[in-house]
């Protein structure tokens, strides 16, 4: 006889294999060990960082590298030298005995002074000249033009015929007047001036003495004339205190600044 409250199928035993093991556990199988990703990682973060430093350096590079412009290019060889500020120039090898070749004035560019029609200097340098002899007229000073602008050809005669009748040799006569060629009468731009007051102190050293060079002296600036050939200057031509040079426009600067920045070259005489 069956008692109540037992059936006639077997209950469940807790001892059947895997039933006290949750079905959800059961059928989530163990994950791996991720370890193998750690290499590949780090191969790749190496790789980005080189790829990062590559690309800084080359930006760095890029922004520091000087860079080629218009301005760093060399000039081509027909460019104009520059100038009011003018390079200095210590080689001689291009003068003859102390003095530097000039070239000849074209005529179209020389004109008679009205002071003395016999006269011709460039255009430029006349006016200015005559501006400086009615200036010095009116304080009482006679500025006289004495010789101006003289050709290759009337240089060759007063260089080598002189010469010949003084008996002085090349270097002795280049004291005291350029070769052909190397006058800077040949330019239109230089001018021997004496005292209209006292014609004895023409050409001669004493000149220095005259009202006319102390005027000279203490105003030709003004009218752009300089000196040429000062006591002890560098090219070793001797004192001439009437010579003169105008220096008031571009050609005639660039004309005469390398004389004067000539390092001292003594002539034997």
């Amino acid at each position: 006889m069956n008692k109540a409250g037992f059936s006639g199928k077997p209950q469940n035993s807790s001892n059947d294999l895997g039933d006290d093991i949750p079905v959800a556990v059961r059928d989530t199988p163990v994950a791996a060990p991720k370890i193998w990703l750690q290499p590949r990682i780090m191969l790749i973060g190496g790789f980005a960082g080189f790829v990062l430093l590559a690309l800084i350096s080359g930006f760095l590079f890029f922004v520091t590298a000087p860079k080629k412009t218009a301005d760093s290019q060399p000039l081509p060889a027909t460019s104009p030298p520059i100038t009011p500020t003018l390079p200095a120039s210590n080689n001689s090898s291009d003068t003859v005995l102390g003095h530097f070749p000039y070239p000849e004035a074209p005529e179209s560019e020389l004109v008679t002074i009205s002071a003395n029609r016999g006269i011709r200097m460039r255009k430029a340098a006349a006016q200015k000249f005559e501006e400086m002899v009615a200036a010095a007229r009116s304080s009482g000073v006679i500025l006289l033009p004495i010789s101006g602008f003289r050709s290759v050809k009337d240089q060759e005669q007063l260089f080598f015929a002189v010469g010949a009748q003084r008996n002085q040799t090349p270097a002795q006569r280049a004291a005291l007047s350029a070769p052909p060629g190397h006058s800077e009468h040949h330019t239109g731009y230089a001018v021997d001036v004496g005292d209209g007051a006292v014609p004895a102190t023409n050409l001669q050293t004493n000149f220095d003495n005259t009202k006319a060079y102390r005027w000279l002296q203490a105003n030709a600036a003004r009218f752009s004339f300089e000196m040429s050939f000062p006591k002890d200057n560098a090219q070793g031509v001797s004192y001439e205190p009437w010579h003169w040079r105008f220096v008031g426009d571009r050609n005639s600067l660039e004309t005469f600044y390398r004389a004067k920045n000539l390092k001292p070259t003594p002539v034997t005489k």
